[in-house]
């Protein structure tokens, strides 16, 4: 067993298919169908059981999947060490949430890639729940999600506060009104998101029944809904500001311990901090950044 075969491994666990690892690895399946069979005898026990189309992963195949992509990652850390020389460069790659991608972050990004124009910095949003999960898989660098997060393996900056507010149709006067509207429907990110997880919990606390959530992927095209009277969402303030003041939504604030959301910065506490990482993580908690300050 070496560093290629656990390759194999996790390629055909992520792709569920032998012949999609196959075109992924620039090499035949019957390569790949020989290195799962060779490292099954090696280990004693089959990691995956083969369906009419690809294949899944068994119990075995499951606890070990782990360590090929720590083992990846560490082999990248190794070289990625012994090729810097402090000086920032290279890729980069950041996950952030799509609010705070849209509020926070223009700025911020501007400045670094100014300072460091021989970073290459790859930016892609995602949920809170999914940017976990891709951290500590080891698929990315680093991200900013909504806290508190506490993990073993992760090390956490608090950057900044949100307040999140209520957000409805115009037609909604006060947050008494949700209660006589029939059908209340939330529009809303996808499963994952802690925004999402907060607006059903403050509705269910007041005995509020919604309908189906109606999930979209953009601020504009939740902002754009709302506007058109179908639904109500919970969103940072200064990411729905300017369409509260241009009159297409309300906004209602909402209690204190219910309305503060703290963003963090998170990244695996085991792996090689670059050049690269160190000189972004300093930016983004530096004076020019609002660290720990809620929007206006």
């Amino acid at each position: 067993m070496d560093a290629g075969d656990l390759k194999v491994f996790e390629a055909v666990a992520r792709l569920g298919s032998m012949n999609r690892a196959a075109l992924e690895l620039n090499t035949v399946q019957s390569n790949v169908t020989a290195k799962i069979r060779n490292l099954e005898l090696e280990l004693g026990v089959q990691l995956f059981q083969r369906l009419a189309r690809g294949v899944q992963l068994t119990p075995a195949g499951r606890r070990i999947l782990p360590f090929p992509i720590k083992i990846s990652k560490l082999l990248s850390d190794t070289k990625a060490a012994a090729r810097d020389d402090g000086l920032p460069n290279g890729q980069l790659e950041i996950e952030t949430l799509e609010t705070t991608a849209a509020l926070r972050l223009p700025t911020v990004l501007a400045n670094f890639a100014r300072t460091y124009p021989k970073v290459r910095l790859v930016l892609t949003t995602g949920t809170t729940c999914s940017l976990i999960a891709d951290v500590l898989e080891c698929r990315l660098d680093s991200a900013f999600v909504a806290g508190p997060v506490d993990h073993p393996d992760l090390q956490h900056i608090p950057v900044f506060c949100e307040e999140l507010v209520l957000v409805t149709p115009r037609s909604v006067c006060s947050l008494d009104e949700l209660g006589e509207i029939e059908h209340l429907q939330t529009i809303v990110f996808r499963i994952g998101c802690s925004y999402r997880q907060r607006l059903e919990s403050f509705l269910a606390q007041r005995g509020l029944l919604i309908s189906q959530p109606l999930e979209l992927g953009s601020i504009d095209a939740i902002l754009g809904c709302i506007a058109a009277g179908v639904g109500i969402s919970l969103l940072p303030k200064g990411v729905v500001a300017a369409a509260w003041r241009d009159g297409r939504v309300s906004i209602h604030e909402l209690p204190a311990r219910e309305a503060t959301a703290k963003t963090e910065l998170i990244r695996r506490s085991d792996t090689y901090v670059s050049s690269a990482m160190s000189a972004f993580m300093k930016s983004v908690t530096s004076d020019g950044f609002p660290k720990l300050q809620a929007a206006e």
